[in-house]
C-alpha cells in the first residue's frame, strides 16, 4: 500500500492541540487503520514556539520540501498576539498553500489556519469559514480575502478543508484521514480510539 503524507506545516504561534490532532489521528491510523499514513512536521525556521509556550523543532525546513513527495498539506491555527501571522501571511508559507493547491493535492485546515489559505488566494470564490466568535472578525478577515463563508463547524470544498474553532480539530483531522483512505477505516480509527459512542463497551 502507498504511503500517503500530510506535510503539518507549523507558523510560530501555532496552537500545539490542533497540531497535535493531525499527528495522533495519523499515527493511530498509521499503528492500528489501514497503515498507510506518515506525518512531516515543517516550518520556516529551525525552531518554534507554540501559542502556549513551549518549543518545538520541525522535522524539516520549509525551503527543503518537494510538494510532489506528499498527498496532503495540514495547518493549525494560533494566535496573533504569538506571533502566528508573521509566519503564515509570509510569501513562503503562503507559495507552498499554492503549490499544493496547483497539484491538487487536499488542503486541511483549523481555526484562524484558514486566514493563510485565503490569502494565497487558494480560496477565492470557493466556500469555507474561520473562527466564529468575537464578534466573526476572523470571518470578515477571510470574506475579505474573496472567500463564501458558510456558517458550519466544518466545510469542505472538493481538496480544501476549513473549520470554525479548536473543538472542530480532531473533526478535521477524521475527514482528512477519510479522504485520505476511506470512510471504512476512517470509522475503524475512531472505533479504536474510542470516539465510537456505541463502540465504548465492546473492545
Amino acid at each position: 500500500m502507498k504511503t500517503k503524507k500530510v506535510l503539518l506545516l507549523l507558523a510560530n504561534g501555532f496552537e500545539a492541540y490542533e497540531a497535535s490532532v493531525f499527528t495522533d489521528v495519523m499515527g493511530w491510523n498509521k499503528l492500528e487503520g489501514d497503515g498507510s499514513t506518515d506525518v512531516i512536521t515543517c516550518g520556516i525556521h529551525k525552531e518554534l514556539k507554540c501559542t502556549w509556550n513551549f518549543t518545538v523543532i520541525p522535522e524539516v525546513q520549509l525551503k527543503e520540501i518537494d510538494v510532489k513527495l506528499f498527498d496532503a498539506l495540514a495547518i493549525p491555527g494560533g494566535f496573533e498576539s504569538a506571533g502566528f501571522y508573521a509566519d503564515a501571511f509570509n510569501e513562503e508559507f503562503l507559495s507552498i498553500i499554492r503549490e499544493f493547491e496547483q497539484a491538487g493535492k487536499i488542503i486541511a485546515s483549523i481555526c484562524v489556519g484558514a486566514l493563510p489559505l485565503g490569502k494565497s488566494g487558494v480560496l477565492k470564490n470557493r466556500k469555507g469559514t474561520t473562527y466564529h466568535l468575537k464578534n466573526g472578525y476572523r470571518q470578515h478577515q477571510l470574506a475579505n480575502f474573496g472567500v463564501e463563508l458558510v456558517d458550519q463547524p466544518i466545510v469542505v470544498d472538493k481538496n480544501i478543508i476549513t473549520s470554525s474553532c479548536p473543538s472542530t480539530a480532531l473533526g478535521v483531522a477524521f475527514t482528512l484521514l477519510e479522504m485520505l483512505t476511506s470512510s471504512e477505516n476512517c470509522c475503524k480509527v475512531k472505533h479504536l480510539m474510542g470516539f465510537n459512542k456505541e463502540d465504548r463497551t465492546n473492545d
